[in-house]
């Protein structure tokens, strides 16, 4: 999704303060951007429901719905941290969003299916 809303998103806003910025602003989100991700979590969604390795329309929201959240959370993330800790870099940055989407998952699973 930043990656989309970095080359066609046409109004950017910072996350925090939804002021206008430019696009490629850490943590930056646009509308394209944002069905963007939102377009990938439903395709990577469709993907593990045809592979079997998910099951159920229960398990199949709750992938849908953490990896979406993953990806906002992700933009709160550069918007608040990423230029401001020298050693927090876009793969961490990624990788705490990985991270954030199997939590999400875990919690939203153990309490709701």
């Amino acid at each position: 999704s930043s990656e989309i809303g970095k080359r066609f998103g046409k109004r950017t806003f910072l996350i925090t303060t939804l002021e206008p910025v430019s696009p490629g602003t850490e943590g930056a989100i646009s509308i394209e951007g944002s069905l963007a991700g939102l377009l990938g979590s439903a395709l990577m969604t469709a993907v593990m429901l045809n592979l079997l390795i998910i099951s159920g329309l229960n398990v199949a929201f709750i992938v849908l719905f953490s990896g979406y959240l993953a990806t906002i959370l992700e933009s709160y993330i550069g918007a608040l941290a990423q230029n401001k800790i020298e050693w927090l870099s876009n793969e961490l940055v990624n990788s705490i969003q990985t991270s954030l989407a199997a939590v999400i998952s875990i919690f939203l699973y153990l309490n709701f299916v």
